[in-house]
């Protein structure tokens, strides 16, 4: 399967709208008209409560997992230079689709479950060392965006001291996903110096009403 082929179906799976899909089916609403109006997890859980936040994170995680395994449908020796820095652009392709999805007016989340699950394929020691950061950080300060922060900032830290990682592409992938995630919540760190910054229900259930009931 040519290369062109695999990335284009990597952007399709990143651009699934979770979020969206969600909060319409299971709450007759559309995320993007409440709270931040972000269509991602952090939003997910802020607006739809602790369960409907949860599947929406898994599901967006999966997404950038399943893209970097369409690697395994190209040409390139497993494990080779080439082949991992095609895992890498597969993973960037999910992560630009759920950003840019086509499925929702390209109107999406900030792309962070899905980066996780894009590393989580790569090398999942990593993934896990970055998912521990993040639901302790989350834990502690019920702060999404901050564990988000915290953790696109322990990546380039673990690949570069911890895990030596020495494939150049992943090195410069986890310092710029850092760089990017920083840009990205520009607006959230703003908000967490001013303490305006919303916490998490993490064990509340959701104000919303289901759409069944």
């Amino acid at each position: 399967m040519t290369i062109a082929i695999l990335l284009i179906l990597a952007y399709f799976f990143g651009s699934v709208p979770t979020a969206v899909w969600v909060s319409k089916w299971f709450f007759g609403i559309d995320i993007r008209e409440h709270g931040s109006g972000n269509a991602g997890a952090t939003n997910a859980f802020r607006i739809l409560g602790s369960k409907a936040g949860s599947m929406v994170m898994l599901i967006d995680m999966m997404k950038g997992f399943l893209a970097v395994k369409l690697a395994y449908f190209s040409a390139y020796t497993i494990n080779g230079e080439a082949f991992v820095n095609l895992q890498v652009f597969l993973g960037l392709a999910a992560v630009v689709g759920h950003i840019f999805p086509i499925w929702a007016d390209f109107r999406g989340g900030k792309g962070i479950a899905t980066l996780f699950g894009m590393i989580l394929s790569i090398q999942y020691m990593v993934a896990f060392s970055l998912i521990g950061v993040f639901l302790l950080m989350l834990f502690i300060t019920r702060y999404v965006s901050l564990s988000s922060i915290t953790a696109s900032i322990a990546f380039p830290l673990l690949i570069l001291f911890i895990f030596n990682e020495k494939e150049l592409s992943y090195r410069l992938f986890a310092i710029s996903t850092a760089c990017l995630v920083l840009l990205t919540h520009h607006k959230n760190i703003s908000r967490l110096l001013h303490g305006n910054e919303n916490k998490v229900p993490l064990f509340r259930k959701n104000k919303m009403r289901n759409k069944a009931d």
